[in-house]
């Protein structure tokens, strides 16, 4: 069982940031790589960024450049700075969490995070 937490969205101006911040809670698992996935309203939900146990991250073009990815790797956290905000990026944004269960036969596994609502607005 991997029980993921995300806070840290809001409303905020263009222009402006925003840090997300999720937590993966689990002690039959280990982790490999955590993201950001976003949806806005009518649309399909799409990758912001990734990061793996190692640092190796990767960005979505919408966001390189002024997202940042970072990773607790001991806390099982992971954090998204999200700076120059625009109206584009309002979303409902998703935590992803990917890794494998403990033991001689660990299975992969994909958990997800309930979104945490970011707007970008006047």
């Amino acid at each position: 069982q991997v029980q993921v937490v995300e806070s840290g969205g809001g409303l905020v101006q263009p222009g402006g940031s925003l840090r997300l911040s999720c937590t993966a809670s689990t002690s039959s698992a280990s982790i490999d790589v955590m993201g950001w996935y976003r949806q806005a309203p009518g649309r399909v939900r799409e990758l912001v960024a990734t990061i793996s146990n190692v640092g190796v991250t990767t960005y979505s073009d919408a966001v390189k450049g002024r997202f940042t990815i970072s990773r607790d790797v001991a806390r099982n956290t992971v954090y998204l700075q999200m700076d120059g905000l625009k109206f584009e990026d309002t979303a409902l944004y998703f935590c992803d969490v990917q890794g494998r269960t403990l033991g001689p036969f660990g299975a992969g596994f994909r958990s997800w995070g309930q979104g945490t609502q970011v707007t970008v607005s006047v």
